[in-house]
């Protein structure tokens, strides 16, 4: 069973800083893509960044220069690092992980909000 736990969600004010770490658990075939998603009220979940085996990355546009994805396999774990918050950023995030055979498990989201 393949479970993906999230942590580091808070709240924070407009300005502020938090790191989202994801780690997977079970059994993976292997990690193609990595990525954070997030959906605020009332929105669609919307891709955040994402970032592939080879260590390209994409962000949404309107996170490109705050936020940065990394990863590190060893500990399983992929890491959202977010500056610069804004009240618009607040939402649940979650990250995915799809695999080698290109199965896609989701995390149970942590909450992210930011005051202004």
């Amino acid at each position: 069973q393949v479970q993906l736990v999230e942590s580091g969600g808070d709240l924070v004010q407009a300005g502020g800083s938090l790191r989202l770490s994801c780690e997977a658990s079970g059994i993976i075939l292997g990690f193609n893509i990595l990525g954070w998603y997030r959906q605020a009220p009332g929105k669609q979940r919307e891709l955040v960044a994402d970032i592939t085996r080879r260590g390209t990355t994409n962000y949404a546009d309107s996170v490109k220069g705050r936020f940065t994805i990394s990863r590190d396999y060893a500990k399983r774990t992929v890491y959202l690092q977010m500056n610069s918050l804004q009240p618009e950023d607040t939402a649940v995030y979650y990250c995915k992980v799809v695999d080698a055979i290109d199965r896609a498990f989701w995390g149970q989201g942590t909450q992210v909000t930011v005051t202004s």
